[in-house]
């Protein structure tokens, strides 16, 4: 049984509609990461399943019981905002605790899962000490206590990471995930860093105008992406997505009516293939960007290393049969078939 269920859930203030007939159901024990563009309403999401907003309309389960017209308070469920939140005139500990103390919890019972969870979180050296003695990223530990001293069965977190510098994020992903493992419990974060959602998450629920586009595993939306929004936000860079006639005679056999979608690290540089000119090359040092004109289009090719090509140099372009990713052209959904090879699989990578 699912520990958390939304079920057509909506939110709208007047005429605009932030979340529209979402439906998930997440696992006990399972990390889910909301992602999408900003306006997408993953935070609104977020703070629906919290309490903090009320939905128009559609269910809020947990462990089966419709959670959506409870206060916030009686849900048992634990959030850490963008925002640490934390107050300035308290000690490490005392923020911490906090929640506990207003619900009137006793100091012992207090002082005991403190006890228990600094340590997790290694804070228990720095219990003494102000908020503004603290760095960027033990600010957000003390949040993520905060939170987890509640011991609530599901903990919400909205873009933890977005104050902190690119070095300490990355350290902090493996943390929390690490921690999540751990623990055992549940959790739900909104981000819009596709890395995050990538790395840390078992499930990606991906959004769009306030609609679920794909809810799977990193892999899938990876390698088979359900729409062109979902093939051209996830990747760095996007999938390329071509019209058949771009393709030229590599195209011929392809069926009417359709998008071609191509990841630019399954393109390689052959002897023959599809014709185009080298715009751009972006140099990253375990790797390579190719920006490759094909008479209007422009093609992103990853390559390793540094490639023998530059500006305005010819190439061709190939790639493996299984590579080619089909979407309708009308209506941007996948499409499931089968596509011959449509360039030489001999190609030579540069």
């Amino acid at each position: 049984m699912p520990i958390l269920s939304l079920n057509a859930l909506n939110k709208s203030w007047g005429a605009t509609h932030v979340v529209r007939d979402l439906s998930l159901e997440t696992r006990e024990g399972e990390f889910i990461a909301l992602l999408g563009p900003s306006g997408c309403g993953k935070s609104t999401t977020l703070r629906l399943i919290a309490g903090l907003e009320d939905p128009t309309g559609g269910q809020i389960l947990l462990d089966g019981r419709d959670i959506a017209t409870l206060p916030s308070a009686q849900r048992g469920i634990s959030m850490v905002f963008q925002s640490y939140a934390l107050f300035p005139h308290l000690t490490v500990g005392q923020n911490i605790t906090f929640g506990l103390s207003v619900r009137g919890e006793s100091k012992k019972a207090q002082a005991e899962k403190l006890a228990r969870v600094a340590p997790q979180i290694g804070l228990e050296k720095l219990l003494d000490r102000r908020p503004s003695q603290l760095s960027g990223g033990q600010q957000q530990r003390v949040a993520l206590g905060r939170a987890l001293i509640a011991e609530a069965p599901i903990c919400l977190l909205d873009e933890p990471l977005s104050n902190l510098d690119a070095s300490l994020r990355a350290e902090m992903r493996s943390e929390i995930r690490s921690l999540q493992r751990r623990l055992g419990i549940t959790m739900i974060f909104v981000t819009h860093d596709q890395t995050e959602a990538m790395s840390m998450a078992d499930r990606v629920a991906l959004l769009r105008d306030g609609r679920l586009e794909q809810f799977d595993t990193p892999e899938a939306l990876y390698s088979r992406p359900a729409s062109t929004f979902v093939a051209g936000f996830i990747g760095a860079p996007p999938m390329n997505l071509l019209a058949v006639a771009d393709l030229g005679a590599q195209g011929a056999h392809l069926p009417k009516g359709v998008q071609a979608g191509l990841r630019p690290e399954d393109i390689t540089l052959g002897t023959d293939g599809l014709p185009g000119r080298v715009e751009s090359v972006e140099y990253f040092g375990a790797d390579s960007i190719l920006s490759v004109d094909i008479g209007g289009p422009r093609v992103a090719v990853r390559l390793q290393g540094r490639p023998a090509f530059g500006p305005d140099d010819t190439v061709n372009l190939g790639w493996p049969a299984d590579a080619l990713h089909l979407f309708d052209a009308t209506t941007g959904m996948r499409r499931e078939t089968t596509a011959p090879h449509l360039t030489s699989t001999e190609t030579q990578t540069a």
